[in-house]
């Protein structure tokens, strides 16, 4: 089978990887969590997490009902660390949700004319109407992480955003939007494990990117590239919710309740909710660099 790019992470895995970062992956069993700050040494068993999921699910339809009737305006943003898990929390919000009234937006690389616009335009046009809630898979916040490490903004442009990005978010609530901003965080073994899996599974080559194979090598830069987005950006009108993902079952549930928790439609049952677990779900001071 040809691996993308050529084997590329293989051979970082390999050759390149911090020994302790290929040796916990070596002597890990598959429910392993790999990092050792993490609060739980196994995933979540999987019949706990179907039945809790399960009845969240219940919860989001009750909610995206509120919402249609209420013409409420929901925007979730998904931001984290490459293979964090952003995009499986996403499907398992929208599994059963009315597609027509929950989409996802994951824009591409900007165009040449959007690179002349006003940074925060392309994503002004996605922003939900009245019924309606839209999911960012990344978002604005590109700027903050990816186009720090990479060189694609100058560091006056970042600036810019970090001095325009408060009042900015401010004007979506005053307006009405709920906005939710989630930062879904991995530790740097089960990230490459992550990775690897990809690499070796064909239906999921289309996740890589030559963004994802380079950033391997870049682990301390978006370190301090994340520290940073999220001090500058925190802010009591609109807060971010880390959620430390090591275990995708945990960090699904944990977004699910932390958006849930936090609107109040019909018919609620806090029972089902569940509740939050402040060792991986929480505010910046619980991120993991």
């Amino acid at each position: 089978m040809d691996l993308p790019f050529d084997g590329a992470i293989s051979r970082y895995f390999e050759q390149s990887a911090p020994d302790e970062i290929r040796a916990a992956i070596l002597r890990a069993d598959k429910d392993d969590i790999l990092n050792p700050a993490y609060p739980y040494s196994e995933r979540l068993p999987r019949k706990a997490y179907e039945k809790d999921l399960a009845q969240l699910q219940i919860e989001l339809v009750k909610m995206q009902t509120w919402v249609k009737e209420s013409g409420a305006r929901v925007a979730v943003i998904f931001e984290g660390r490459d293979a964090a898990g952003k995009g499986g929390a996403i499907r398992r919000f929208r599994e059963n949700l009315n597609p027509r009234g929950a989409r996802v937006v994951a824009l591409a690389k900007p165009t040449e004319r959007e690179q002349s616009e006003w940074y925060f335009q392309r994503y002004i046009n996605h922003l939900p109407a009245g019924g309606e809630i839209v999911f960012y898979d990344r978002s604005w916040y590109n700027r903050g992480g990816v186009e720090k490490v990479f060189g694609f903004c100058t560091d006056s442009q970042r600036a810019q955003f970090f001095n325009q990005v408060p009042s900015f978010e401010r004007m979506l609530i005053e307006d009405g939007v709920q906005l939710f901003k989630l930062w879904l965080n991995v530790g740097r073994a089960e990230q490459l494990r992550r990775f690897l899996s990809r690499e070796r599974d064909p239906l999921k080559h289309w996740k890589l990117s030559w963004i994802d194979v380079e950033g391997l090598k870049k682990w301390d830069a978006y370190s301090s590239a994340i520290s940073e987005t999220l001090l500058q950006s925190h802010t009591d009108v609109a807060p971010w919710t880390v959620i430390r993902a090591d275990d995708k079952r945990r960090a699904r549930l944990m977004a699910i309740r932390s958006v849930l928790s936090q609107i109040d439609y019909t018919h609620k049952d806090l029972k089902a909710l569940g509740r939050l677990d402040s060792a991986i779900c929480g505010s910046p001071e619980i991120w993991d660099a």
